[in-house]
């Protein structure tokens, strides 16, 4: 194990950015942007795990004894984390991020630029993350960036190549927070279509769920590929009727993403969704996994969204019907094959 410095400021002139979550996906971003050479300090809620990464480096409880390299620190005091951080990560389970920022919110710098790692649909509201953080802080929507692609948090960790999408209203700062985190096995694109990518990353983690509920049942790859494809079908008439752009979808933040969670072990929705399929409830399948998947916090939410715009999402429906115990899982298949025959299109 390797031993990370203890708090200190970053030198004089050095950008400083603080990570808002000490899980898995934050600590894993914490270390790329480590990695790209620049100083990063992580906000763990629990003194005990800031004090790990501090004395050894590490976060065992997520990412076991690999090493985060020396330009990674940490504290328990998120304002202290925020002071004079240029660069403000946000990775809080999505479902709990506007209490977070009612308690931190007010100490992020007016002029840093505010990255949304979360996956997610707020159930009270409906609002996308980033939706969220402008409200919920004030802060400018044109500085406050979005990410997500096929990125697994493990595997990046331990350097495997990928690629992710990083979008924001304005290029600029988009591209400020991929010139942040680029580095050799971190690839990152810039967009600024914001709704699309935080669309994608939201309602995969649904289909994820689906094609997990397919592999407890002991069903093949025919009807996994099948809800993957409807799925991203799905995924795109959603985000269209909200204002994104069709590219975006078929992109990293939409194909890639979907591909990696419904396909991977690695997938808390997908892991989720078996222990569903294998006929535990949510509850049991909670207590298996000691944590409740996005996908099925975000399925409510996302449902209301196509109802609020005239979207049909058929797995949507129906997965949220599982989830309420309104429907078995082995009524799943049969229920999405009798659905009227149609003839296959961009918005079918």
């Amino acid at each position: 194990m390797s031993t990370a410095p203890a708090e200190s400021p970053a030198p004089a002139g050095a950008q400083r950015t603080a990570v808002l979550g000490a899980g898995s996906w934050g600590t894993t971003f914490a270390k790329v942007i480590a990695d790209a050479g620049h100083p990063v300090t992580i906000w763990a809620r629990r003194q005990e795990v800031a004090e790990e990464i501090r004395a050894h480096g590490t976060n065992s409880a997520y990412l076991g004894d690999l090493a985060l390299g020396a330009g990674v620190s940490a504290t328990a005091d998120a304002r202290a984390a925020l002071e004079g951080a240029s660069t403000v990560v946000l990775a809080v389970p999505a479902q709990s991020l506007r209490d977070n920022l009612r308690e931190f919110g007010a100490a992020i710098p007016p002029e840093a630029i505010v990255v949304s790692l979360m996956k997610g649909i707020e159930v009270s509201s409906g609002k996308r993350m980033s939706e969220v953080i402008a409200e919920a802080t004030g802060h400018d929507p044109a500085r406050i960036a979005v990410v997500s692609g096929p990125n697994l948090a493990k595997e990046i960790a331990h350097g495997q190549p990928t690629a992710t999408v990083i979008a924001a209203p304005e290029l600029a700062a988009a591209e400020a927070v991929a010139e942040l985190t680029a580095n050799s096995y971190f690839r990152p694109y810039t967009h600024t279509d914001v709704v699309g990518v935080e669309l994608g990353g939201a309602v995969k983690n649904v289909i994820a769920l689906a094609v997990g509920l397919c592999d407890g049942q002991g069903l093949g790859d025919n009807s996994k590929a099948s809800i993957i494809t409807r799925g991203l079908a799905e995924t795109t008439r959603l985000a269209l009727a909200l204002g994104a752009q069709s590219h975006t979808l078929s992109g990293l933040a939409g194909l890639g993403d979907l591909v990696a969670t419904c396909a991977s072990p690695l997938s808390r929705n997908r892991s989720f969704g078996r222990l569903l399929g294998t006929g535990m409830s949510v509850a049991e399948a909670a207590a298996e996994t000691k944590q409740v998947a996005e996908g099925v916090k975000s399925a409510p939410a996302v449902l209301a969204l196509g109802e609020a715009h005239g979207v049909d999402l058929p797995i949507t429906q129906a997965i949220t019907a599982v989830l309420d115990g309104r429907l078995r899982v082995d009524e799943l298949g049969p229920l999405l094959l009798s659905r009227k025959r149609k003839t296959e299109g961009p918005a079918a």
